[in-house]
């Protein structure tokens, strides 16, 4: 299928900002089952945008840009198209073994709780890591309450775990602290969802899983919608937790009273949408 993905985020400052410092993983690569057909970054100011990969393999962009600066706006507009691969990811940029994946992050690291969860989990699968995974998805999805603000302060798995409710970057993180307990390599994935309801605007990206099992490689995991990932994830950065796959990361000098709002709208091609 083809998608077609715009994403907006403005920053907008009471006092101008003196400076700021911006990097961007805002640009999916072509991969097994996703082929990027157009895509375009702008920014709303006069500044160099550098490109470059950064440790993971993922296209990054940063820039600097002098004020006085009393609105940015990062603009993002493309279209992909996507297979559903059963959830394998193959053909993809690998810049380390699968088991640099196994290391623990502040927000990723499991506390007693989780390592319940994730020992009872398994013992319910009879130990098999692909059904643990699959269980792993489906009970996130259908014992935790999602939260619809996007713009909530950021948690750990196991604030998140402990309060049972979050985002999908939440979600995501429970997943992967709870693999990793196992043994099974996983990460984090940033990128957008294509709505099955038809509804195209959304308030923020998404973000899912994404576990190694040898026999398979990477197999992708949605526990924010109990899924694996299908034609409907355009996938875009990869890391070991959701501050290394950040779309948008920054500081800036100056610029008291900041206000952010960001605008997503993905839609496919061809499909009569509604907001």
């Amino acid at each position: 299928m083809r998608i077609r993905i715009f994403h907006e985020t403005i920053y907008r400052y009471d006092t101008p900002a003196k400076s700021a410092i911006e990097l961007l993983r805002l640009s999916p690569r072509n991969h097994d089952g996703q082929y990027i057909v157009r895509w375009r970054l702008e920014l709303n100011v006069d500044c160099r945008l550098d490109p470059f990969e950064d440790a993971y393999g993922n296209i990054a962009h940063s820039f600097t840009v002098d004020g006085p600066l009393s609105e940015l706006i990062i603009r993002v507009d493309g279209e992909v198209e996507t297979q559903d691969m059963a959830g394998i990811v193959s053909g993809t940029m690998e810049r380390f073994p699968p088991s640099l994946y196994l290391r623990e992050t502040p927000l990723t690291a499991p506390d007693a709780a989780i390592a319940a969860f994730a020992e009872e989990t398994s013992r319910s699968a009879h130990g098999d890591p692909l059904a643990t995974l699959h269980k792993f998805t489906t009970r996130i999805y259908d014992e935790f309450d999602f939260d619809p603000d996007p713009n909530k302060p950021a948690m750990t798995a196991i604030e998140s775990f402990a309060q049972k409710r979050g985002v999908c970057q939440d979600y995501a993180q429970i997943f992967i602290a709870s693999a990793r307990h196992l043994g099974i390599p996983a990460r984090y994935v940033s990128g957008y969802f294509l709505r099955v309801d038809g509804v195209t605007a959304q308030e923020a990206g998404h973000a899912w899983a994404e576990a190694y099992l040898p026999k398979l490689g990477w197999v992708a995991f949605d526990p924010a919608n109990g899924i694996s990932a299908t034609a409907a994830h355009v996938r875009v950065a990869i890391g070991l937790d959701s501050l290394a796959a950040a779309p948008v990361r920054g500081t800036r000098t100056g610029g008291e009273g900041e206000k952010l709002s960001v605008a997503v709208h993905v839609d496919q091609a061809g499909r009569q949408s509604q907001n």
